[in-house]
């Protein structure tokens, strides 16, 4: 088994759930991002997910489309994030998730992509747009090194795209808990409750849940049903909110502690 099984598997046996924070490659710069994941693996992070900045994020809402501008202020993109994750590698054991869209893929390389992001420390991958449907060389090379492929599932997703979803996926699938783009919101709906028990009629992979998740007792209610609670566009707010502080690490990491505890 990768790490991200592995550690589903260690909490499954302490009877927890997973807390997995976003943050954006970069924001507001690679410094920073490289002390983030160290004090975010320190602050109860299960899994990290890593954000590629991206000029034309489909699915992001404008908290994480801010923090892609401030990246892209510095030539960034996947061949500088992956020396930032090999150092951090080398300190943490936390999983570490690339959430990416398919373009800075391409422009990395065009061969070798799934060697290199191993080599670095990367555990798991999820496309943003990559569908099912035209995955399957992008998931056999990832496989092939023994990188999991993460995949989303919509509140309009039928039950044969959740089935072949599954047949796609590893590591765990990602429910997302609102139609539209990231974002902080103020309650999680029922329905997310009923998609992911769909979800596992179909797969027998952890179910995470995100988009929206912005408050301990949201974390808190998540886990009730799900394996796991992603928080992306809050902690970003906290990145932002302390951009001219000296104690923006120590901030995020409060926050994160706070979520952490449901």
């Amino acid at each position: 088994m990768g790490r991200i099984a592995d550690k589903f598997a260690y909490l499954k046996g302490i009877g927890r759930k997973a807390f997995i924070p976003y943050l954006t490659a970069g924001d507001p710069n690679l410094e920073t991002t490289e002390r983030l994941l160290l004090a975010l693996a320190d602050a109860g992070a299960d899994i990290i997910e890593l954000g590629v900045p991206f000029s034309d994020p489909m699915a992001d809402g404008p908290v994480i489309q801010r923090a892609s501008e401030r990246a892209l202020l510095n030539p960034i993109g996947v061949a500088e994030i992956l020396p930032v994750v090999e150092r951090v590698r080398g300190r943490i054991d936390v999983p570490l998730v690339l959430f990416t869209y398919f373009n800075p893929l391409l422009q990395f390389r065009s061969s070798g992509l799934g060697e290199a992001l191993r080599g670095a420390g990367i555990d798991g991958v999820l496309v943003l747009d990559l569908i099912p449907e035209e995955a399957d060389e992008f998931v056999a090379e990832m496989r092939g090194v023994g990188i999991d492929t993460i995949f989303l599932v919509a509140p309009t997703s039928t039950d044969e795209r959740i089935e072949l979803i599954g047949r796609y996926a590893s590591g765990f699938i990602y429910v997302v808990a609102r139609t539209g783009v990231t974002g902080v919101r103020e309650t999680i709906g029922r329905e997310i409750r009923e998609l992911v028990a769909r979800v596992r009629r179909h797969s027998e992979l952890p179910v995470a849940v995100g988009f929206g998740i912005s408050r301990p007792e949201h974390v808190a209610e998540v886990w009730e049903y799900a394996d796991a609670a992603v928080v992306g566009s809050r902690v970003v707010l906290e990145i932002e909110a302390h951009l001219e502080s000296a104690d923006l690490v120590q901030q995020v990491a409060q926050l994160t502690r706070e979520m952490a505890g449901g």
